[in-house]
């Protein structure tokens, strides 16, 4: 999608800098793909202490290849 749109050239820089950006684009990208990460993680752990799960974690941490998994 093209966009035209008017920022701040010092936060430019400095978002280019940080990310190791080559481009605008490339920084402005960064920046929203780092934004929606945050997000999604934000709700994920406000799902912390509300689900429940059953299983058994020892067998889980048994080093095991694919087949002996699936014979378990």
């Amino acid at each position: 999608m093209r966009t035209n749109i008017v920022i701040d050239d010092q936060l430019m820089r400095d978002a280019m800098q940080a990310s190791g950006a080559r481009t605008k684009r490339e920084a402005v990208e960064i920046g929203l793909r780092t934004l929606v990460r945050l997000e999604q993680q934000k709700r994920i752990r406000a799902f912390r202490g509300r689900l429940s799960w059953e299983g058994n974690l020892e067998s889980l941490r048994q080093d095991q290849s694919p087949a002996e998994a699936e014979s378990a």
